[in-house]
């Protein structure tokens, strides 16, 4: 039987062992790529064509990096045998069938918003006045905008409980190299356990919004204070760094406790891996 209680005494044993490992992958990859991306958006000039392109291209690599590492992370929590160079090697090789997948279920969420989209269109909704930026849309028919909304809080809903149940699909693939059958082998994995993981995710989430944003408070202040009102871009940036010191180890947290909630749900459920080559 999966417990949380006993993910997590495997997640404390892994951070204990592998602290070092994980921490010489975790700041090239999770943490320096998103104080570059925070310098840029502080610092430069926002508003031009310019700034926009070199936004959305950093962003998009800070997205890519980003995920790589926390591939590498999986790898080597998932498997004692892994050194950093293996995990390294392995977050290479499961990169694009990891962004593939990630792409088919962007598509899938985004297809099944359609519906609400159309209802938002039938209650009257500008969409090319929002975009412009329009902040009192019209609205001509309310039953259609009740329906939109309670469609939103449906699927807001689902959506939800279904990410709980793919928590591990990434792990999945890493480990096993299943490509986009990583969604129903993690579906199968996770019967059964929706609710716990859900609990956990919303604990999680707490905590990780309560100690960013208390970091990010904080330190803002502080050195506002200290710097005065002419550089506030200084004072947020300086606060954007607190947010990540405390964001980053929470995630490493959340990735290796993942890794290790696959690996009790495999072993519990007797369903060994198809290929768990550290290749």
């Amino acid at each position: 039987m999966v417990t949380m209680s006993g993910v997590w005494d495997r997640t404390t044993e892994v951070l204990s062992g592998r602290a070092g490992m994980l921490a010489a992958i975790a700041i090239p990859t999770l943490f320096l790529p998103t104080i570059v991306r925070d310098g840029y958006v502080v610092y430069a000039t926002p508003g031009t064509t310019f700034f926009a392109v070199i936004g959305a291209l950093l962003s998009l690599i800070v997205t890519v990096i980003t995920l790589w590492g926390q591939l590498a992370i999986i790898a080597a929590s998932i498997d004692p045998a892994n050194d950093r160079a293996a995990a390294t090697r392995i977050a290479t090789n499961r990169l694009l069938p990891v962004i593939g997948v990630s792409i088919l279920l962007v598509i899938a969420v985004v297809l099944s918003l359609i519906p609400a989209i159309a209802l938002f269109a039938a209650a009257g909704i500008d969409f090319s006045a929002l975009a412009a930026g329009s902040t009192k849309p019209t609205i001509t028919n309310g039953g259609a905008m009740a329906g939109a909304l309670l469609y939103l809080f449906v699927w807001g809903v689902a959506v939800f409980f279904v990410s709980a149940r793919l928590a591990i699909w990434q792990s999945v693939l890493v480990e096993e190299r299943l490509g986009l059958r990583s969604i129903s082998r993690a579906w199968a994995l996770t019967k059964g356990l929706t609710w716990r993981i859900v609990g956990v995710i919303l604990l999680f989430g707490i905590v990780l919004v309560v100690a960013a944003g208390a970091a990010q408070a904080v330190v803002g202040i502080i050195f506002r204070l200290i710097l005065g009102a002419n550089n506030i871009a200084t004072s947020t940036f300086l606060a954007s760094i607190a947010g990540s010191l405390v964001t980053v180890p929470l995630m490493v947290l959340a990735i290796v406790f993942t890794a290790q909630l696959y690996r009790a749900c495999a072993d519990a459920r007797g369903m060994t891996t198809m290929d768990s080559s550290p290749s």
